[in-house]
């Protein structure tokens, strides 16, 4: 893993995504706490985001099963926002069967390794970017001033925890770049990556504005978990 310095990009505002809330900050503190107490998992020290990682949290084999379902049943990565434009995200992506025997092992480990109920997860989905695809900077957290919000509070709330996880190494490019935050995470098959979107008093984060770069050379698989602050209704 790779630190630099601050961008001098400008996140939306913080104020669009909603306020404090006292539920998403005892979720954010729960979630610290136990990854905190878990020896396989390192804090990343970045001031004023809890940032984790865990090297080979995925076996090889385990990689190669989720990377053959989403080559199987990718289709264009979608925006919920209508803010993006042409262009912002142009990589495939693939919703994972939760129920499936190659996925539901990996999706309830990741949602004990952070200790949060299964049913505030999200479904699992995959990621492939072929040379040139992209994710431009963006929040996981929702905005509330956005079309969508009403739909998002109907189906669990807000996004509090995302966890990522790299399924292979790709030759040159396809980094994951946090440019308030000031670090940048090449890929590395079976590497996770967690970040709490809220901040400490449970309002969003902007300073989790991340980025999938541009993969220069090869192709690049990950799953993406993101978990609500109530239960996921589909």
């Amino acid at each position: 893993m790779k630190f630099f310095g601050k961008s001098s990009a400008a996140p939306r505002s913080a104020a669009s995504g909603g306020g404090p809330s006292p539920a998403r900050t005892e979720i954010g503190a729960n979630v610290a706490a136990r990854l905190d107490a878990t020896g396989a998992v390192t804090r990343t020290p970045i001031e004023g985001v809890q940032f984790y990682h865990q090297v080979d949290f995925l076996t090889a084999e385990q990689c190669g099963d989720l990377i053959a379902l989403i080559d199987a049943g990718r289709r264009p990565s979608t925006l919920l926002s209508d803010r993006g434009g042409v262009g912002f995200r142009t990589s495939d992506s693939c919703d994972m069967d939760r129920w499936s025997p190659q996925v539901r092992g990996i999706d309830e480990s990741i949602a004990h390794l952070l200790g949060v109920d299964p049913r505030n997860g999200e479904t699992m989905q995959g990621q492939r970017y072929a040379v040139g695809q992209q994710f431009r900077a963006h929040h996981d957290y929702f905005h509330e001033v956005e079309k969508y919000w009403a739909d998002m509070q109907r189906c669990g709330g807000q996004r509090t925890w995302t966890a990522m996880i790299y399924l292979n190494d790709v030759e040159e490019g396809g980094a994951t770049w946090f440019p308030q935050a000031g670090i940048r995470v090449a890929p590395k098959r079976g590497l996770l990556l967690a970040w709490n979107n809220m901040k400490a008093d449970g309002s969003p984060n902007e300073r989790t504005l991340h980025e999938g770069m541009p993969v220069v050379e090869g192709v690049k698989y990950i799953v993406t978990k993101w978990f609500r602050e109530g239960f996921w209704v589909s």
